[in-house]
């Protein structure tokens, strides 16, 4: 990562720096785990995308594949809180529309996500649109490409953050000797996937940042680094109504992400009793350490509580934080909502054919 993406992060974790110096005393656990966190990511910052624990809720962010991937209309809403109890935390929301198109085996979508990260709100703001082929393999296997077309805004608030040159015993300087010439930058960007289904299972892949992007402020190249992603599920009939009102089903996923050194893998299951969901996951790589710091790659336990109808389903996820930073972060609160409309008896008629068999979350 070049010099110039380490010193926007770095604006950030002054700011938290100058926090931990004046917090009040007792909330030593906090301010200690705001130091690691600091310490343990000071040399080697890296921007990374976010990241949604109901990534399946999330279906156009997952991949362009999923655009119309119901049987008429779609609406999506998400949001997250990621460490609460860090200053200037982690949110990011995001709204998306999709459409399945029947005379031409087709579908779009729509997407808009914004990302406002720590004390110096370092956004992120994307809007795209998206378009899917529904391709049928044989009778029990469909194919599904897509791909992705979206702007990129990047911004940043400097006077929210404290410079070096204005810290003094005797309290902070209004002003700084820094010269910051631009808050804001902006780039084309497209993504690409593929998802193979049928009733009951499922696998794909996406590759996202296919365009090299130069994501700086200061007018050098700072390319986003690509990012892989691979997923797969089952879905378990218990009471042989899979798609109905009064369905019971088991439903187990995993989700792998990797963005230039940093992987992810992601493990969930899900009991349906409708109109119940509840779910449980863990994201980490078990067993593994990075070779270079010598940490466990271990983040967060996820737990689940979901409604779901025919055409409605809300969510809602906590993660609670296993790595070193237990007690430090406050987890993270997830919420989403689909609503699928326009999806007559007529629309009905061939669901198995047009309608991506995987969860709501």
């Amino acid at each position: 990562m070049n010099n110039i993406k380490k010193n926007i992060l770095r604006l950030i974790l002054k700011g938290l720096c100058l926090w931990a110096f004046t917090f009040k005393p007792r909330a030593w656990n906090l301010r200690l785990g705001i130091w690691g966190l600091m310490l343990g990511t000071l040399n080697s910052l890296q921007a990374q995308d976010p990241q949604f624990s109901q990534f399946y809720a999330a279906p156009l962010y997952l991949c362009p594949s999923y655009a119309g991937a119901s049987d008429g209309s779609r609406v999506t809403i998400n949001f997250r809180d990621q460490w609460p109890k860090i200053p200037g935390a982690f949110i990011t929301y995001a709204f998306s529309a999709d459409q399945y198109i029947r005379k031409l085996k087709s579908g779009i979508g729509f997407l808009f996500l914004r990302d406002q990260a720590g004390i110096g709100k370092l956004s992120t703001t994307n809007v795209g649109w998206q378009y899917s082929y529904n391709l049928r393999l044989n009778n029990r296997w469909y194919a599904r490409p897509g791909i992705h077309f979206l702007y990129t805004q990047r911004s940043v608030d400097y006077t929210r953050n404290t410079f070096v040159d204005q810290i003094s015993i005797n309290g902070n300087a209004p002003t700084t000797v820094e010269n910051i010439a631009n808050t804001k930058s902006g780039f084309l960007g497209a993504s690409s996937s593929l998802v193979f289904y049928s009733r009951k299972y499922w696998f794909g892949s996406s590759l996202d940042h296919l365009i090299k992007s130069n994501q700086s402020f200061m007018g050098v190249q700072s390319n986003l680094p690509a990012k892989y992603t691979a997923f797969g599920g089952l879905k378990v009939d218990i009471n042989k109504r899979l798609g109905r009102f009064n369905e019971e089903s088991a439903t187990i996923l995993v989700l792998y992400q990797r963005q230039r050194k940093f992987n992810q893998l992601t493990f969930s299951a899900y009991w349906l009793k409708s109109p119940l969901i509840i779910g449980i996951g863990y994201r980490g790589i078990p067993l593994y350490k990075d070779p270079k710091t010598g940490y466990n790659n271990i983040d967060a336990a996820i737990f689940l509580l979901g409604y779901r109808t025919l055409n409605f389903a809300i969510g809602y996820s906590y993660d609670f934080t296993v790595s070193r930073l237990l007690g430090s972060t406050g987890g993270a609160h997830e919420v989403s909502i689909i609503y699928e409309f326009w999806q007559g008896p007529k629309l009905k008629t061939n669901r198995k054919q047009n309608v991506v068999s995987c969860p709501k979350f």
